[in-house]
């Protein structure tokens, strides 16, 4: 499947990139790891997440990442509550 959604950076400051599975994918596995969460079980959830935020994305020709990051935090919460809770404050833990 071609996703073809573009994610509008934030602030709109940086140029809009197309949506990358990849990226998604990575920063949710950090976010489970970053709360002890077994590799295995990370790349699972990952996977399930990018999924349902993929689906989400369907008929979105243009989002911000802002709605990503609400949409994988949704998803992610059903899975993993505190690596989703990691992942919505990831800017102010840093």
């Amino acid at each position: 499947m071609s996703l073809t959604s573009y994610i509008v950076k934030q602030n709109g400051v940086r140029r809009s990139e197309q949506f990358s599975r990849e990226k998604l994918h990575a920063s949710i596995v950090a976010a489970c790891l970053s709360v002890r969460t077994p590799i295995g079980q990370a790349e699972i959830i990952a996977q399930s997440v990018a999924e349902g935020v993929i689906a989400w994305l369907e008929n979105k020709p243009e989002v911000t990442s802002h709605d990503i990051r609400l949409a994988a935090a949704k998803h992610l919460q059903a899975h993993h509550p505190d690596a989703a809770y990691m992942y919505q404050q990831y800017r102010i833990t840093i």
